[in-house]
């Protein structure tokens, strides 16, 4: 199923951007035909609270609050809304992630199996934890990092059983998914020499400008779906398309910049962003994403957190070799860092930002470096004592499921 989202989203990125090509001939009749067509995530925030108020999102809150029994299960309408929510969402340009749905259909999937096979809720408990953990495997063509995510997030302890069939789960699914989609890594990083030991201490410093930067994203996140929920008077589906049009303006002139953002990633991975227009490439990525996230829509954080992570490792890596020249750290070093920092910054699970971030560019030589900065990134939040994400957000869940039983 994941594999399947995978291979929609990535011919609704094809399709965008044929489209928008072809609308550049059509003068500003295209132009306003581009902009309809991103209004098109109203549909998507209209089947969520239609049918599934639970598919709004990530997910991943509303999983873990269920594996806590904070909440019960969602019904299985929730499969068809979170994918088809999540295709038209993303497909349409929003910044926003494929993992969050998948983890979430990952779990929806085993939550039906537990059900048809009448297992008790232990038993259920693990089968959704192992298919949350597959699903996030299947998104980024990781197997350890799911079982990984599974323990250090979802269920926050190592637990035999859940071990277990995380690990079998991950791995069936990536056999499966990898038929399908190939077994190559998702982005292309050139061969990189261990680091010297007397750079190491510059990795920490990026370690803790991006908890500082993780700490400004996770409130500014948080204060975007506080002033989206202000605006009752508009109904959801007005908020998702004011934001999917907006968001498709950004695409007529640069379609690159929209979507998922796995073409930005690959970009600073490879060192061939321009420098001086990267930071307001960064400060358009967060607004798009935060105002994609508040709209209502199926979609994930993961996708977009890494678009930020390299590209503010790609301009700290940049400023480093421009103070020290004979540093002899490549730059596309520092953005690879930069991912599983900002990730762990935000997220705070370290374990699961270094491999999966290992797992995607097969950087093995940036380990040392790797630990450090998450262990940096890690320190700052918590010592600002700002909240992992993840955590802030379940309480919003918990909050809408209230809500749902009053009415």
């Amino acid at each position: 199923m994941c594999a399947i989202f995978r291979l929609a989203l990535e011919q609704a990125d094809r399709l965008r951007d044929l489209a928008i090509a072809w609308a550049h001939g059509q003068a500003f009749a295209g132009f306003l035909l581009v902009v309809l067509a991103g209004a098109a995530a109203a549909l998507a925030a209209w089947l969520v609270r239609r049918f599934a108020p639970h598919a709004t999102g990530s997910g991943i809150p509303h999983v873990e609050a269920v594996l806590r029994q904070e909440v019960p299960p969602a019904p299985f309408i929730l499969l068809p809304v979170k994918f088809v929510g999540g295709l038209l969402a993303i497909g349409s340009g929003l910044a926003l992630g494929r993992e969050g749905p998948s983890v979430q259909m990952g779990a929806s999937i085993a939550h039906v199996a537990a059900a048809l096979s009448q297992r008790c809720w232990a038993d259920s408990r693990v089968l959704m934890a192992a298919g949350a953990g597959a699903g996030l495997a299947t998104a980024f063509n990781a197997p350890i990092a799911g079982a990984v995510f599974v323990l250090e997030e979802l269920v926050q302890r190592f637990e035999q059983r859940i071990a277990i069939a995380a690990l079998a789960a991950s791995a069936t699914a990536i056999g499966t998914a990898r038929a399908i989609l190939g077994d190559q890594t998702d982005f292309t990083v050139i061969a990189l020499d261990h680091v010297p030991s007397f750079s190491l201490p510059l990795f920490l410093v990026l370690g803790a400008v991006a908890g500082l930067l993780a700490v400004g994203y996770n409130r500014s996140l948080l204060a975007t779906m506080a002033a989206f929920e202000r605006m009752r008077l508009l109904l959801p589906e007005v908020r998702a398309a004011l934001v999917g049009a907006a968001v498709a303006a950004v695409a007529w002139f640069a379609p690159s910049f929209v979507g998922g953002g796995d073409a930005l990633t690959q970009r600073a991975l490879s060192g061939v962003e321009p420098l001086a227009f990267l930071p307001l490439l960064f400060l358009l990525r967060v607004v798009m994403g935060h105002a994609s996230y508040a709209a209502g829509t199926p979609g994930g954080l993961f996708a977009p957190m890494l678009v930020l992570g390299a590209q503010s490792g790609l301009l700290f890596g940049a400023a480093c070799l421009f103070v020290f020249p004979g540093l002899g750290v490549p730059v596309q070093a520092f953005a690879v860092v930069g991912m599983a920092a900002f990730f762990t910054g935000v997220v705070r699970a370290p374990l699961t930002g270094i491999v999966l971030i290992t797992e995607m560019t097969a950087a093995f030589t940036v380990l040392l470096p790797m630990l450090g900065a998450c262990c940096a990134a890690m320190l700052v939040p918590t010592l600002l004592r700002n909240l992992p994400i993840y955590e802030s957000l379940r309480e919003g869940t918990l909050r809408r499921e209230r809500t749902l039983q009053k009415r």
